[in-house]
């Protein structure tokens, strides 16, 4: 991340919790940014391809961020937000690892 810029991410003793924000039918699977809530509150921008029915962009999320994380599915937990756009994930794993991951995918994301 830059100097200054408040990353959507905080670093837990199992690892990262993540917040994001999840656009449903957005044509490729791809992180967009980082957006901001009203309040101020960065989340990582996630498009997915697949619709937002019976949990199936809930499943392509966990399984594009186990992808391009590389972790495995069950590394990936959704905390809360399952039914909303808004979600809270958990990563588990190396936190230093992971957030240098996440801070390569946002600089390339632009």
């Amino acid at each position: 991340m830059s100097p200054g810029i408040t990353p959507p991410y905080t670093r837990d003793v199992r690892g990262l919790r993540l917040a994001v924000r999840v656009t449903p039918r957005g044509g490729r699977e791809a992180v967009a940014g980082v957006v901001h809530d009203a309040e101020g509150r960065p989340a990582l921008a996630v498009r997915l391809a697949a619709p937002p029915v019976e949990g199936a962009a809930n499943a392509a999320l966990v399984r594009f961020l186990a992808a391009v994380l590389d972790l495995r599915r069950a590394d990936v937990t959704i905390l809360s937000g399952s039914t909303g756009r808004q979600k809270m994930l958990h990563l588990a794993g190396d936190a230093d690892a992971l957030a240098g991951k996440l801070d390569a995918l946002l600089r390339a994301a632009g």
